[in-house]
């Protein structure tokens, strides 16, 4: 297979295992005769989704801006920290502990916390969003930190480098791979977050939809707001890896030669 129609095929397969689910779902609720409200079937689920595509797009929006203004907080609060904690080993010992005791703690349980302080709303949704997004985020800088070769550092001291040289010259380039994979997972986290503290403090967002739609018994619309979800994350999830490619693609360049080479 040459490499041109290895690219075709990795850009067409993810399309055809979504096509077979539909399918396969849609042909097993209509077999098996099972009601909507127990599993709809996907026309029931973009039935549902035409007929409440203005709410649905207006709580869509709501959950996006509150995902993304709780990313970018943890994207900086994350590299800070990573930084932080990648360029001394005694910060390392003494911070990384707490983070996965942080980290260990089910936000679900935070989230009446946050709305005691911030209050029902979008506020409590970015901070849900901002907490479970930066800890992938540090934890992947400050590991592409700590991993840079002594013998290259004591061999750019010698040669006259500083530390702010090994930082920005060095560490934070050989870190860049660890970001951007770090990125498109704290995305796809920054998505929960947001939805979970929608469906316990919110009147607003894709979150408080399913909830309304659940109570009352229209499947179909929460499916729907399930779907609207994973499309979301899913496109979100692209564009960094879109951006990772341009960024980094020196580090997965061997990689690549190999698969083009059919090896």
């Amino acid at each position: 297979m040459t490499s041109r129609n290895r690219r075709r095929l990795e850009v067409a397969f993810p399309w055809i295992v979504i096509t077979v689910l539909l399918v396969t779902w849609q042909a097993a609720v209509v077999a098996l005769d099972i009601k909507p409200f127990v599993l709809p079937s996907p026309t029931a689920i973009f039935a549902a989704f035409v007929e409440n595509r203005g709410p649905i797009m207006q709580h869509a929006l709501f959950t996006l801006t509150s995902t993304m203004s709780g990313f970018a907080l943890g994207v900086l609060f994350g590299v800070t920290l990573g930084v932080v904690i990648g360029s001394s080993r005694l910060v390392y010992v003494g911070l990384y502990p707490v983070l996965i005791g942080f980290n260990s703690i089910p936000k679900v349980a935070i989230v009446p916390l946050l709305v005691l302080w911030l209050g029902i709303g979008q506020p409590t949704a970015i901070a849900t969003a901002f907490l479970l997004s930066f800890f992938p985020i540090a934890v992947n800088i400050a590991t592409g930190l700590a991993t840079v070769e002594p013998e290259l550092e004591d061999v750019l001291l010698s040669l006259g480098a500083t530390k702010a040289d090994l930082l920005f010259k060095v560490g934070l380039p050989r870190a860049m791979p660890y970001f951007f994979a770090s990125l498109k997972v704290s995305i796809t986290l920054a998505f929960i977050g947001a939805v979970i503290a929608e469906t316990i403090a919110s009147n607003d967002g894709i979150g408080y939809l399913m909830l309304q739609a659940s109570s009352q018994f229209r499947i179909p619309l929460m499916f729907a707001g399930v779907f609207v979800i994973a499309i979301m994350g899913i496109v979100t999830y692209l564009i960094f890896a879109l951006i990772e490619r341009r960024m980094t693609g020196w580090a997965t360049r061997g990689r690549d030669m190999q698969v083009a080479s059919g090896g």
